[in-house]
């Protein structure tokens, strides 16, 4: 068994621990910033940590209302701009914590005045140490250069950064998430089976909108990463922009297709690409009942992800993690069906530091 679904298998525990162990900090935090709200957020990422932060970014705007930008290191790294953060709250996300570019935007916000957080899975890291407030992600130590563990727990950072501003995020809810997370990987035998199909699968496209914008991303990178599948990743808005040219008979297509305000736009998707003779992969979970009938290879979470009834958040909020554990577990199978090993891709190393 390669460390990579040793590592997916992990998730569950690793969201109970982090949410536990991290509730006390990010207390102190909410009560920081009740004091000191922020008029912007400031995400800084690379790789699959980018891909948190893209999550972020919109479970940030949606929830509290804050524009929230994703920041370009090279800015600061490259160009030595000087960017105007007093008002900022920055936060640095990185497995390591020892990537240089997000650091030194963490240095220059601080330095700049903002309130900075470093949301990282190594305690003694460098970013760790330079951030005010630090949510740690408590994975143990992730050895498969593939991060999966680290990045839905990276989401879930981002969910208790919402909490912490003031959103209507249930603790509740957060809770239950490693009870999601545990059912959607009941779905590895079914996703193992279907993985043979795909193993000359050289090219494809991945589909998400809204809060599961960043999983197209972070699906499409795992199989970029683990199966030398040149994955491409579209919002369904963009994809209908030229992208769809591509699309032929028999293409494969993945689509994210919670029920909730981005389905219609992912139903109209859907039709056109059957109608096209494209190959379709719908992942959804209980909720979304249509979704699943309009494709004869969906991937369901065999459970209903809602939260509590009134909270004015959208009916998606809490899908993004369940809703990548299958995306994980399907990399990890198709690579191991193309004969490859997850854990040490060509060319890539488990710490990547650029500037």
């Amino acid at each position: 068994m390669s460390l990579m679904l040793e590592e997916i298998r992990q998730q569950p525990e690793v969201l109970e621990r982090t949410l536990r162990q991290e509730l006390r900090g990010i207390e102190a935090l909410k009560k920081t910033l009740a004091a000191r709200r922020p008029k912007m957020v400031v995400l800084a990422a690379r790789g699959t940590s980018d891909n948190a932060a893209q999550f972020g970014r919109y479970l940030l705007e949606i929830s509290t209302g804050i524009p929230v930008s994703l920041a370009a290191p090279s800015i600061y790294t490259l160009y030595g701009a000087n960017v105007d953060l007093k008002d900022a709250m920055v936060v640095a996300i990185s497995q390591s914590g020892e990537s240089t570019d997000t650091n030194l935007v963490l240095e220059r916000a601080k330095a700049a005045g903002a309130l900075t957080v470093g949301v990282t899975n190594e305690e003694s890291s460098a970013l760790a140490k330079l951030a005010e407030f630090v949510v740690l992600v408590r994975g143990g130590r992730e050895k498969s250069v593939a991060a999966t563990k680290t990045y839905t727990g990276q989401l879930l950072a981002m969910y208790l950064l919402a909490y912490a501003l003031g959103a209507a995020i249930d603790l509740d809810d957060l809770r239950r998430m490693s009870e999601w997370t545990e059912a959607a990987l009941k779905l590895e035998k079914t996703i193992r089976e279907l993985a043979p199909r795909y193993r000359f699968m050289d090219h494809c496209v991945v589909v998400g909108r809204g809060l599961n914008y960043a999983n197209a991303f972070e699906f499409a990178l795992k199989m970029m990463e683990t199966c030398y599948v040149v994955a491409e990743r579209f919002s369904s808005a963009d994809f209908l922009h030229g992208p769809i040219a591509m699309v032929e008979r028999s293409f494969p297509v993945f689509l994210f297709t919670p029920g909730g305000v981005t389905w219609q736009g992912q139903k109209e998707m859907l039709a056109r690409l059957n109608a096209m003779g494209a190959e379709t992969i719908v992942l959804a979970d209980r909720s979304a009942a249509e979704a699943l009938s309009l494709s004869p290879r969906s991937i369901c979470v065999p459970a209903r992800l809602v939260g509590k009834r009134g909270s004015g958040l959208p009916a998606d909020v809490y899908t993004p993690i369940p809703y990548i554990v299958p995306a994980q577990l399907f990399a990890a199978a198709l690579a191991e069906e193309k004969g490859l090993n997850p854990d040490q891709p060509r060319s890539l190393e488990k710490v990547t530091r650029t500037l």
